[in-house]
């Protein structure tokens, strides 16, 4: 059973990610398809993610899934708090049933250079460019680490952005990280600018070689 990494945050928070070694019949004798997916790939992904929720949680209602027009899955009576990310072979689950959460996992790319100004504002920009080896000291046995720190940051916002689950969010403006030492494991402190009033608090991170792994566990009733 290939179980990469499980965490339990807190006592009511679990969080998982599978490696994806499986064909379609694993999952499907627990996972109902929810909806059609005809890339065969982002089929299996899909069941992956939802596989690992009544992993995390046995008593997860997969029946009682809804989807928002945001695109985002939710239980109406929030029994379940939850969010999924997907990358390559990779899925990730985090579940709660107390805090409103979110979660994503990325593999570090090249192409992650080319759309920082998308995605960070300025001030992150500025730090960004002073920190040791991001433009030059590429190491030539893991290249990848060239791109780890950016796409770090784009991870923590897309964690954010899962976590607040209501949409119309500006990466830029409205999710400010603030700098923060670079290690295996840590936090990211981050103003978040919407509604009207910011809210702070940490985006989580662990960094398995050049996969990034980030999640928010943070109550949240806006």
């Amino acid at each position: 059973m290939p179980l990469f990494y499980q965490q339990d945050i807190n006592e009511t928070t679990r969080l998982g990610v599978w490696l994806i070694t499986e064909d379609e019949s694993f999952f499907l004798e627990k996972v109902p398809v929810s909806r059609e997916i005809t890339h065969p790939h982002k089929r299996l992904q899909h069941l992956a993610g939802r596989y690992l929720l009544q992993f995390l949680f046995p008593e997860f209602p997969y029946d009682l899934i809804r989807i928002a027009d945001t695109r985002k899955p939710f239980l109406e009576d929030e029994a379940f708090h939850f969010s999924i990310s997907h990358c390559g072979n990779m899925a990730a689950a985090l579940v709660s049933s107390g805090d409103r959460v979110g979660v994503d996992v990325e593999e570090a790319t090249p192409k992650i250079n080319r759309v920082l100004h998308k995605f960070l504002h300025p001030s992150e920009m500025d730090w960004l460019v002073e920190q040791p080896g991001f433009s030059t000291a590429i190491n030539m046995n893991d290249p990848a680490s060239a791109y780890l720190l950016p796409t770090l940051l784009w991870s923590a916002k897309e964690s954010v952005f899962k976590w607040y689950g209501s949409g119309q969010v500006d990466f830029s403006e409205h999710i400010r990280l603030l700098p923060f030492d670079l290690n295996t494991r840590g936090d990211i402190p981050v103003n978040f600018c919407k509604p009207a009033d910011t809210i702070a608090f940490s985006v989580h991170y662990k960094i398995f070689g050049n996969l990034c792994l980030s999640w928010v566990v943070e109550n949240y009733t806006g």
